[in-house]
This record gives structure tokens, C-alpha cells and sequence, in this order.
């Protein structure tokens, strides 16, 4: 796996953090590069014009021309969550330790990058591929993906007949869940903490309320998908989520807080539309309020539907036979949204792991599954029928 990791070492190397944008277009015109290197024609999108923050918003297109009837596209993304603290190795360093390699980005999802170039790159040699191939390697996705592949899809008109996101982890995943964020807005009187009779503590009543919304989860977990959950999860099928993530209050030891924010994340099931989500959400939310007599708000962020493909489908029946696996759903959302909604099919498929350490410390990927991913994919295109 010389060329491989030789590959993964350059993109880990480059801190590309989803919250700063930061080496977007270094990254960008190292995977064009490295594209051209291989006789691919490759092209960068930029979708900055749309950016509220003016940065460089590049999307990498990669395309192998096989001649065939269909194309293929294969979705990854080079944007990371930042590093975070407490790593035993460096984050930005490939670092390789028998059959694993540690770094940022290393599994999610820039092994994804280096397995499909990969893939792509014997094809061409052996002149086997049976269905075109485009890949695309984008931005933004670990926040939202709407100037990534939102943008390849909705703007630049990027079209295939089935997609392939190689952003999940080693199961056959028909199916992605739906997200809303939001915000809980609890409202006190601020005041002197040397004076509390003055004052209306916000905390003092967002602690039982918020407690009280938690408990919505429990009906949310009544919402469950006709698709099953990945194997090793606590529910057969996949199921309605609802968590508090965050909090926020005060301003100092001696201010009473006026105000209180808690942020929550609720997933969807697939097939689950997000006004019906939001709407349960709302109802319980007005009820909660009356129980505990509390000024409160609620303020929907975002909301992202999420998508399934037909488990008979035969793009699916394509992949089952080279990767003879039970369709599954994925409790995350990922970017195959953006093309399901224009009709094209989408499965994922990857190289994560649950103790991969995902988006978490010391983050790696088993150089296997980079193997294993690389000759899924090489064998999906060389026994293509049309789907």
C-alpha cells in the first residue's frame, strides 16, 4: 500500500477543519494533482461566490471515462472535525503502528479519498471498469455539505445514475436518518446574586424543565424505521433520537442569569418527513411549558431530511454481489441527501469502525478496510449492470 499511504499521509497532513475552512484549497489541488498523476481529466468547483465568510469553498471532480452507458459517482469528503486535545500521537502525522494509521481525517473520510482514487486508478490500468466513474472529494460536509456536494448537485448540475458515499462504515447502508438542531430558550430576570429575592434565576427554572424535555426521547424511540439499524446497535431497527448537547448561562459568579440556551440534535428516521418530526417536538415542548410554568422559546436551526434507497433497488442488488451483506441504516445523515432528491440512488459504504475513534482522540483506520473498500469498489464497476 505504498502509493496508498503515501497518499493518506499528504491529506492528513493538511489540517483541513471544518470549522476555520482552513487548507480547503490546498487539499483541493493536491487531489487534482494527484488525479492528473494518474491520466485522470480533473476539475476543481469553487462555490465561494455563495460563502457568507468569503472563503474558498473547492469541490474536486475526478472522472474516469469508460465508455459506458451509466456513471457512477462516488462521494467523499476531505473537510475534518478540529482535532481537539488529549492525543497520544499527533493528529497531523500519519502515524503507523502495525495494521492501523492514526490521524485527523485518517478515517473519516480521507481514507475514503485514497481508496476510491485507488479503485479508480486500477480500473483505468486494467481498462475493466463497465460503468463510468466520478469522484467527487468536497468540502463542508461535517457541516452540512450544502456548498459541497449540495452545491455539485444543485449548481453545477453534477448527474449519475446511482451514488455511492464512501463515508459510512463497513456495513451495506441503504439509509440515512434526518436531522434538526434547535435551541431551548429559557427566560428569567437577571439580577444582583447579592439581591436573588429580586431576581428570577433562569437556571433555577430551566434545570426541571430541560429534565422534563429529555424525556421526549423516549417518544421519539417509538419512531422506528422499517430498515434496520447496523449490527452491534440496541435496536433491530432504527429508531427516533432526541439529546440536550449543549448549555449555555451566566456571565459572572455574581449575576444572576436572565437567560438560559441549551441546543438539542433530534434524528429522524429515514423515511420520516422533518414538518411531522417537528411538529411532535413543538406539541410536547407546549406541554412541557405548562408542567413546569416556564418562559421558553423554541427555535428550529436546521433541518435535514433524511433519505433511504429501496433495498430491492438494483443498484443495491449490483453491490450485494460483490459485497454480500443485510441492508442496513445509519444512525448519522451523510451527503447522498443532496442526489437522492434528485432521483439517483444512493447506498454507503466505508471504512469506519466503532473503535476507530471517530471524530474522537487518536483517531485511525485499519489499513485492511482501506484494502477492502479499494477492491469493493474496483469490483462494483468491473461487474456493473445497468441499474
Amino acid at each position: 500500500m505504498n502509493w496508498e499511504l503515501k497518499l493518506l499521509s499528504k491529506l492528513v497532513a493538511l489540517d483541513t477543519d471544518s470549522t476555520k475552512r482552513s487548507n480547503y484549497s490546498e487539499c483541493a489541488e493536491l487531489i487534482k494533482d494527484e488525479a492528473e498523476g494518474c491520466g485522470f481529466a480533473a476539475r476543481i468547483c469553487d462555490a465561494k461566490r455563495l460563502a457568507e465568510d468569503g472563503k474558498p469553498r473547492p469541490n474536486v471532480v475526478v472522472d474516469l471515462e469508460a465508455g459506458a452507458r451509466q456513471t457512477l459517482i462516488i462521494a467523499t469528503h476531505y473537510d475534518v472535525v478540529p482535532a481537539g486535545g488529549g492525543w497520544r500521537r499527533q493528529p497531523f502525522k500519519l502515524t503507523v503502528e502495525g495494521e492501523r494509521a492514526y490521524g485527523r481525517g485518517a478515517n473519516d473520510d480521507k481514507s475514503g479519498i485514497v481508496a476510491a482514487l485507488s479503485a479508480m486508478r486500477d480500473l483505468r490500468r486494467l481498462a475493466e471498469s463497465k460503468v463510468n466513474v466520478r469522484l467527487l472529494a468536497t468540502c463542508d460536509e461535517e457541516t452540512g455539505g450544502k456548498l459541497g456536494a449540495g452545491y455539485l448537485a444543485e449548481r453545477e448540475k453534477i448527474r449519475g445514475n446511482a451514488v455511492l458515499v464512501v463515508d459510512a462504515s463497513r456495513d451495506l447502508i441503504v439509509g440515512a436518518s434526518g436531522i434538526v438542531f434547535g435551541k431551548i430558550i429559557v427566560k428569567g430576570k437577571q439580577g444582583h446574586a447579592g439581591y436573588p429575592h429580586r431576581a428570577k434565576n433562569a437556571i433555577t427554572y430551566a434545570l426541571p424543565f430541560l429534565q422534563d424535555m429529555e424525556k421526549f426521547a423516549r417518544i421519539r424511540e417509538k419512531h422506528l424505521s422499517f430498515l434496520k439499524a447496523p449490527r452491534g446497535e440496541p435496536k433491530e431497527h432504527l429508531w427516533g433520537r432526541f439529546s440536550i448537547t449543549m448549555l449555555r448561562a451566566g456571565e459572572k459568579e455574581n449575576i444572576i442569569p436572565g437567560e438560559v440556551e441549551a441546543r438539542f440534535d433530534m434524528r429522524l428516521v429515514p423515511e420520516e418527513g422533518t414538518r411531522g418530526a417537528i411538529d411532535e417536538l413543538k406539541d410536547y415542548f407546549g406541554r412541557a411549558k405548562i408542567r413546569n410554568q416556564v418562559d421558553a422559546r423554541l427555535l428550529i436551526t436546521t433541518k435535514q431530511p433524511g433519505y433511504y434507497t429501496r433495498p430491492d433497488h438494483k443498484f443495491v442488488g449490483n453491490f450485494q454481489k460483490v459485497f454480500p451483506e443485510e441492508p442496513s441504516a445509519m444512525l448519522g445523515g451523510n451527503d447522498g441527501r443532496f442526489f437522492t432528491a434528485r432521483g439517483i440512488p444512493a447506498i454507503s459504504f466505508g471504512t469506519g469502525r466503532k473503535e476507530c475513534n471517530v471524530h474522537g482522540k487518536d483517531e485511525f483506520v485499519y489499513l485492511d478496510d482501506i484494502e477492502l473498500v479499494k477492491h469493493t469498489i474496483y469490483n462494483l464497476c468491473a461487474n456493473w449492470e445497468d441499474v
